[in-house]
């Protein structure tokens, strides 16, 4: 979808949710890759994976002067032998850290072994936002969540050429104090649940 579908495509969603919820869950992301300065890993489903928004990604990156939107698209069945770009599997999340930031990206709710995996990286400090079906596991564990009921309006496709256009907006207001207030909170309750170094 190009900039000016997405343009009409807001006119048409004027006076909707949808507009201010993509726009600051683009804030968001925007936000954490930027004051973070770590990568971005976006990762689906073994199902769905969201090369797509990869794509855009990439494009609006390179146009608002923001490379940390450049996102590393996390693949269920990548190989050694695909070119570089989808090459990096699920490995990479064990090596997710602080300053980082994960986007999980599903059509519904994921798998345990991807929770799992989301769930470590957000222990390891990496931030994580959601975008898909209202999912309990997933939406609590995220820092910032943009749910897409199933027989919504807009489907996840659109909704992701929504919050891709909004990310590489120059003029994106960058979430507030509010916002990082509740991640130093659930970056505390994450220090406070984890088990103790060893050696104790």
């Amino acid at each position: 979808m190009d900039a000016v579908r997405v343009a009409l495509l807001r006119e048409v969603l004027a006076g909707t949710e949808w507009l201010g919820a993509t726009r600051r869950f683009a804030g968001a992301l925007r936000g954490s890759v930027v004051s973070h300065g770590g990568g971005l890993l976006l990762v689906g489903t073994p199902e769905y994976e969201p090369w797509h928004l990869a794509a855009h990604l990439v494009d609006e990156a390179a146009w608002s002067g923001t490379p940390e939107l450049t996102p590393t698209l996390v693949r269920h069945d990548a190989r050694a032998s695909d070119p570089a770009h989808l090459a990096v599997g699920l490995g990479r999340l064990a090596g997710a850290r602080r300053g980082e930031t994960l986007l999980v990206v599903s059509p519904d709710a994921p798998a345990v072994p991807l929770l799992e995996r989301v769930h470590d990286a957000r222990r390891a400090g990496a931030t994580v936002l959601a975008l898909g079906p209202s999912d309990g596991e997933l939406t609590s564990m995220a820092h910032e969540s943009l749910t897409v009921p199933e027989g919504s309006e807009l489907d996840l496709d659109t909704v992701q050429h929504l919050v891709s256009a909004a990310a590489g907006e120059n003029s994106l207001p960058t979430p507030r104090g509010h916002r990082r207030l509740r991640d130093r909170l659930s970056r505390l309750a994450d220090q406070l649940t984890a088990p103790p170094p060893t050696g104790w």
